[in-house]
């Protein structure tokens, strides 16, 4: 395909037109985009040639030294790398219209009316921290915020007397190019907020802001088992517009850790210390829950970190599906000293127990066999 002029690469004639040669172009750059065509290396070895071609046909001092001298001409321009009128700015916006919609309307975003703008979102986000045992039951609370509402001196401009005018950065446009190799992107113009227009003389009112703040509280209600990271939406309690529409609350919660309870999900886990000989006899304790005491019964010979789940003693769902279980976990306990007496009672306790009381001997025992079978 090197070997190709632009004209074949694009698969268009010498006198083909503008037109026909950038509806050429957008057809080649969409079937070999690497996009579409992932880890294909020819793919994308084809694509860098339409991009190549047509950087030089839809450029007509490009064009016009290709049609004469060939590539070889185009050397003393820099291998066609500079801007051009029709070259890489237009592919910045050929790229932007196919892969944002290519063969729709066939035109760009229609850029809103800057009189109707507004110049924050409506809908808004406080955060509220609450107790480990109010998201576990839920309550009611009162939120306290700040919400934004369009100055009426200047009708939420931002502009003295509300008097806007063409923005210096984009001209106007509401966008503004960024360079990125041989294309140019576009974005949102940042000064404008791609309105196309911006203050020359900022509200002396709201400092150019465009809106007030007004307080504001209101009560919610908190739902049993909600978590942190949940949100909850006050409706119509958000920012109010330039035409009074206003948008929603949203209440994002942080719950704080229990002491004892340990939360995941809508299960709940709590570390219950037992002592050794509780462990040993399998003796039956009582433990604290959500909603009040439970009975556990150990198994003989309990074990260190040994898990007894109680089924649906958890946390409520904050969307109706059920409770959550209760999951004991057992952290066997020795004593620090003991006392002659003791000592004593526990040497005669081991002593009942015969060899079961010793099974590191079994282990050494075979450890020293293998050991002589070393040497043999």
């Amino acid at each position: 395909m090197e070997d190709l002029s632009y004209y074949e690469i694009l698969e268009v004639s010498q006198n083909a037109d503008k037109t026909t040669i950038k509806k050429a172009y957008r057809a080649m750059a969409k079937k070999y985009h690497p996009d579409k065509n992932p880890g294909d290396k020819e793919a994308e070895h084809k694509f860098k040639l339409c991009n190549e071609a047509y950087q030089c046909l839809s450029d007509e001092q490009q064009k016009s030294i290709y049609d004469r001298y060939g590539k070889e001409g185009l050397q003393g321009m820099g291998g066609g790398s500079r801007r051009s009128s029709g070259g890489f700015d237009d592919l910045g916006s050929m790229f932007e219209e196919m892969f944002n919609g290519f063969g729709g309307s066939g035109g760009g975003r229609r850029r809103q009316n800057p009189a109707d703008m507004d110049k924050y979102p409506l809908d808004m986000n406080v955060d509220m921290r609450i107790s480990f045992s109010d998201a576990v039951f839920g309550c009611e609370k009162e939120v306290s915020f700040k919400y934004k509402k369009a100055c009426k001196d200047c009708k939420g401009t931002g502009a003295k007397n509300g008097k806007l005018s063409t923005c210096k950065q984009c001209g106007g446009q509401g966008q503004v190019g960024i360079q990125q190799g041989f294309m140019t992107f576009t974005q949102t113009c940042p000064v404008c907020n791609g309105t196309g227009s911006s203050a020359s003389n900022p509200c002396k009112s709201c400092k150019g802001s465009g809106y007030d703040e007004v307080k504001e509280s209101v009560t919610v209600k908190i739902p049993a088992g909600i978590d942190t990271g949940n949100r909850l939406r006050v409706s119509g309690k958000g920012n109010i517009g330039k035409k009074g529409n206003r948008g929603d609350l949203y209440v994002t919660f942080e719950v704080e850790q229990d002491k004892h309870f340990i939360r995941d999900d809508n299960d709940v886990y709590i570390e219950i210390p037992v002592f050794f000989t509780q462990a040993i006899t399998g003796d039956t304790i009582t433990i604290p829950s959500l909603t009040g005491e439970l009975k556990l019964e150990l198994s003989v010979g309990t074990r260190d970190k040994q898990r007894f789940t109680f089924r649906g003693e958890g946390i409520a769902d904050v969307h109706g599906h059920g409770k959550g279980n209760l999951i004991a976990i057992i952290n066997i306990q020795y004593p620090e000293k003991i006392n002659d007496e003791q000592a004593e009672l526990l040497t005669k306790l081991q002593d009942s127990f015969g060899i079961e009381s010793k099974p590191h001997e079994g282990v050494l025992e075979s450890a020293i066999d293998k050991m002589k079978s070393w040497f043999k």
